[in-house]
């Protein structure tokens, strides 16, 4: 386990979690913000991916798990990202349709961002979102994220940027 929040475990991906990551990915709904919905290959790089990013940095995006029921809900977690041409640490997450509008995202990316400020040195955190994605800059503006940019992306069209800095996120803690 990486992160305990009061209904969440946050731990990292393994192999056997492809079933529940391919429920996520391959659902048209929840991936209507991204290019296509991932197929089985896509979806075995996805956690491969991710067993990378702890190998070589650390961290990556954990599995959310309900503490109740040990259900896997979704992922959330810290990886490096090209926002905009500049590899930024960005706070990403997906959750299960079956768990939308619980306050799961949120819970589990202010989880994620308290963990990176108390176990990095990134002065600044981001998370970057196709412009149509309400769900997810609604989960940046909760972890009290601020949007700094809106660019122009190849892969989005339009993407926009939202971040929090140590500064800023010292002063939420208070």
């Amino acid at each position: 386990m990486v992160i305990e929040t009061e209904r969440l475990l946050l731990r990292e991906y393994t192999h056997e979690d492809f079933p529940a990551v391919f429920e996520i990915f391959s659902d048209p709904e929840t991936m209507q913000h991204y290019p296509r919905p991932f197929d089985e290959k896509r979806t075995k790089n996805w956690i491969e991916w991710n067993l990378q990013n702890y190998k070589e940095y650390g961290f990556g995006l954990w599995a959310v798990v309900l503490k109740k029921t040990d259900d896997f809900i979704g992922d959330c977690g810290l990886t490096i990202q090209n926002i905009d041409g500049a590899l930024l640490p960005e706070i990403g997450y997906h959750i299960n349709k079956k768990y939308w509008q619980r306050g799961f995202g949120s819970e589990a990316a202010r989880a994620v961002r308290d963990w990176a400020f108390e176990h990095t040195a990134y002065d600044c955190l981001y998370s970057y979102m196709k412009y149509t994605n309400i769900g997810s800059y609604s989960t940046a503006i909760a972890v009290g994220m601020k949007k700094i940019k809106e660019y122009p992306d190849e892969k989005n069209g339009i993407s926009y940027a939202y971040a929090i800095t140590r500064k800023e996120w010292r002063v939420l803690e208070r």
